[in-house]
């Protein structure tokens, strides 16, 4: 059963590491955490209309944070750094 390609990617990950990541031609997102590699390619390049080489997917564990007096743990997510095809790009910010 195929998955809705807006449902395998959730958002760009926008950080220092990713912009310069993006330089490289490897561009971050944070994923469905059942999402497979499969999966994810089909959905970017679903999306964004390119041809995806590798995927590397990670799951980013929870870390504990507090407010006031509450302790309480961030939560868990798993993100997926997917590398282009020489010559494609992904615009994630229209200029």
């Amino acid at each position: 059963m195929n998955k809705d390609p807006r449902e395998v990617i959730i958002r760009p990950v926008i950080t220092e590491h990713s912009y310069d990541m993006m330089e490289r031609n490897t561009y971050t997102f944070e994923v469905a955490k059942d999402a497979n590699k499969i999966e994810i390619r089909q959905a970017i390049e679903a999306i964004f209309d390119v041809t995806v080489t590798k995927v590397n997917t990670m799951n980013v564990k929870s870390k504990p944070k507090r407010v006031r007096y509450q302790a309480g743990r961030t939560r868990t997510w798993k993100k997926a750094m997917v590398t282009l095809k020489e010559g494609d790009t992904i615009e994630l910010f229209a200029s």
